[in-house]
């Protein structure tokens, strides 16, 4: 009986050397912290050296959004010169123009992007769930090369909108020109017919009046007069009104000079693309006091650990060689 518990208690126990004492394997790490440690020193010059030669990273952050009345007055001022009461209001002007940067500001961060040496430009609204305003941000190696640049793209962009703007205004300008000349061209028109008309008519009284052998007018109040009644007038009184209307400038409608006024008006338009500006800074670029890559500190500890491992796992290993024992 004593006998079977024994090998009862032998076979619950096993083969000793299939666990893992945790006093033996300190022991060890202890003996070989020698190893260890110049493992762990390793990494940390390595980690050392690394951060000497990996780039740094810097990002600036700016803040935009729509631009001031003030900022593109001019444009809106040509505007309403051009189209009067169909020119779009204020607010539709500042949404349009800051859309416009908001696009062309994505296209340069997708063409910097893909560049031989690519550039880090992020264009992101800055709430989430709203268009406005737009956070810009840009990477470089330095926080002064970095807000230098984010301060430089906007400001490229910018211009190259106001540019854009202008040159649309040029060409809204050219076509409203032609259109309003046309305007005036058949209101000339159509004055000289009315104007030719009223000499015919005249004509017309007068060859009958002399038929009629009628010199002097016959009609006590001119009011009176109608085309069929005109040579009533006598040929002496309706051959002065040929030549009187055939002098006379052309009559127009006070339609006429207003279509004259908007041409001079739009003419006399002069666009500097200098004082349209799509945005305006809700925030200005940052100086970065904090650099996004390496982290030195969180480098370091990581490379320590890491050193630690293995130095520990190199100690444990050559242990586990040494004490290896084939089975027979």
């Amino acid at each position: 009986m004593m006998i079977q518990d024994k090998n009862v208690m032998t076979s619950h126990t096993g083969n000793p050397g299939e666990k893992i004492d945790l006093l033996d394997v300190l022991m060890q790490l202890w003996k070989g912290k020698t190893t260890i440690i110049a493992c762990i020193v390793a990494a940390i010059m390595l980690a050392v050296i690394y951060l000497f030669v990996a780039k740094e990273k810097w990002t600036s952050t700016a803040v935009i959004t729509q631009p001031d009345a003030a900022q593109i007055a001019s444009y809106s001022n040509a505007l309403n010169v051009i189209y009067g009461n169909a020119a779009p209001n204020i607010n539709d002007l500042q949404s349009r123009v800051v859309g416009r940067l908001s696009s062309s500001l994505s296209a340069l961060s997708e063409m910097l992007d893909n560049q031989e040496e690519p550039e880090k430009l992020t264009v992101e609204p800055s709430v989430k769930g709203q268009q406005l305003p737009l956070k810009v941000t840009y990477v470089d190696n330095t926080p002064e090369g970095a807000k230098a640049k984010v301060a430089q793209y906007i400001q490229r962009v910018d211009e190259q909108v106001g540019d854009e703007l202008a040159v649309d205004l040029k060409d809204n300008i050219k076509l409203q020109i032609s259109t309003l000349e046309d305007s005036l061209q058949t209101q000339q028109k159509v004055a000289q017919e009315q104007k030719d008309l009223r000499i015919k008519q005249i004509s017309e009284a007068l060859k009958f009046a002399t038929e009629a052998k009628v010199s002097s007018p016959e009609l006590q109040q001119t009011s009176d007069v109608t085309q069929d009644t005109m040579f009533l007038l006598g040929s002496e009184a309706l051959s002065s009104m040929i030549k009187n209307e055939a002098t006379r400038p052309l009559v127009f409608s006070s339609t006429y000079y207003q279509t004259k006024q908007n041409l001079l008006d739009i003419q006399s338009l002069k666009i500097d693309p200098a004082t349209i500006h799509s945005y305006r800074y809700v925030m200005k670029p940052t100086m970065p006091i904090r650099r996004d890559s390496p982290k030195r500190a969180l480098t370091l500890i990581l490379a320590t650990l890491l050193g630690g491992m293995v130095g520990a796992g190199a100690v444990l290993g050559r242990n586990a060689l040494r004490n290896y024992k084939p089975d027979a």
